[in-house]
């Protein structure tokens, strides 16, 4: 034979073995692409997987080519890895999964736990698995031992409370990989659940919050020597308005007595939270402010004050004490927000009726911006600014009209508020 056939014949022999090379190849990328179009299941093929695949495409038609045995060992020995790592993670799951949170809504620093529970719904046995649950931004992993037909195993997991937060717990996904790592099967069981953790607040009880007197008001238990509901009749003293004197009662008894009222009040409170991050010089400011202005707007729905709670973002809900609470949970700062005082001027509408205006903000509101603030309140409201720096102590001091609390502690906003009464 000559040596042109021969070169001929070899290289139809090459050609046809990096034919069947990159058709074995083909039926194994064919098979990872089958199991990822399987409903949610996640990407088949690893890094080191692809490389190995790769490894064993070049190696084939490199060895045929050039007709390295050493090569073809190679490309022999990657080809049976890919194989079995195949056989790993073939095969159809039924599992049934469930996460339960044993509360919704917690406050931080509480303990929140779930159950994962995972079924196997199947007629047969189930080999081993892992089921990954996304919990926020991390993930926890749970061994699922091997199930047979009707089996169910349980894990029960805790929920980190530290911070404020609205936290995602899951999907639920199981987990199938081979020993090598070349492949790893992911199906998604089940849709996210939502734990709130509330921030934490305090009783503000006899800080009269969001309270004005107003003839047109709603009627307190307070007792009043001038107003539009008629309480009892007292006897005269010295300095009272004649005008209330009850004359017919006066002459049946002989001596002077008037009439005694009770109070009645105007009470809406607004409380304008700044979310603006460069004013804040920490996290933690922010969080005790959340905390602070959160407390303000719980009191006055205890006592069934009317509340407008405002921040730049968008107006929380502040008709009841769970909405109010879920809506501090989820807020953060942002930097592009409204300066404290340009937010105040834009919202002078949704301010008018308030008889008390709550401005909550961080170390870094400049003495000026709160003037600016306060001169765009409504007029005859009652005016307090809390600046939340975390360690310091108690301080009150007046910018015009405007009183200036320095917070350091949420424990410590009850007594605070009690000196802005004094």
């Amino acid at each position: 034979m000559s040596a042109r056939s021969v070169l001929e014949v070899t290289r139809a022999r090459t050609a046809d073995a990096a034919a069947g090379a990159a058709a074995l190849a083909a039926r194994l990328a064919g098979q990872a692409r089958r199991l990822a179009a399987a409903t949610r299941v996640g990407e088949v093929v690893s890094g080191l997987g692809t490389g190995v695949v790769l490894t064993a495409v070049l190696a084939w038609v490199a060895g045929l080519w050039w007709g390295w045995g050493e090569v073809l060992t190679v490309a022999v020995l990657a080809t049976l890895v890919l194989l079995s790592a195949v056989l790993f993670v073939l095969g159809r799951l039924q599992y049934v999964v469930t996460v339960e949170l044993a509360q919704h809504r917690v406050t931080v620093g509480d303990r929140a736990v779930g159950t994962l529970r995972v079924r196997n719904a199947s007629a047969r046995p189930v080999l081993p698995s892992v089921m990954e649950l996304t919990v926020g931004r991390g993930v926890a992993s749970f061994p699922v031992p091997r199930l047979r037909a009707g089996d169910e195993h349980e894990d029960v997991f805790r929920v980190p409370t530290s911070r404020r937060a609205v936290i995602d717990v899951g999907p639920v996904r199981s987990v199938r990989s081979d020993p090598f790592g070349l492949l790893r099967r992911e199906v998604v069981w089940n849709e996210p659940r939502q734990l709130v953790v509330h921030p934490r607040v305090v009783g503000l009880a006899g800080s009269s919050v969001g309270h004005m007197h107003d003839l047109e008001g709603r009627v307190t238990s307070d007792l009043s020597d001038s107003d539009m509901s008629f309480h009892a009749l007292r006897d005269y003293v010295p300095g009272d308005d004649r005008r209330h004197i009850h004359w017919k009662t006066t002459a049946r008894t002989g001596q002077l007595v008037v009439r005694q009222f009770e109070e009645t009040r105007r009470s809406q409170l607004a409380v304008v939270l700044s979310t603006r991050a460069d004013e804040y010089a920490s996290p933690d400011e922010f969080e005790l402010a959340v905390s602070a202005s959160g407390s303000f707007g719980l009191q006055a729905i205890r006592e069934d004050r009317r509340v407008t709670f405002l921040t730049p973002r968008r107006r929380l809900r502040g008709d009841a004490r769970t909405p109010l609470l879920d809506d501090l949970a989820g807020i953060d700062a942002q930097d592009g927000d409204h300066r404290l005082a340009d937010f105040v001027r834009t919202e002078r509408v949704a301010l008018a009726d308030a008889s008390m205006v709550v401005l909550v903000a961080g170390s870094r509101v400049a003495a000026a911006d709160l003037r600016a603030a306060s001169v765009r309140l409504p007029g005859g409201a009652r005016a307090v600014s809390v600046q939340c720096v975390p360690g310091e102590p108690v301080r009150r001091h007046r910018i015009g009209d405007l009183t200036v609390l320095t917070l350091g502690s949420l424990d410590d906003l009850p007594f605070a508020m009690r000196r802005v009464n004094d």
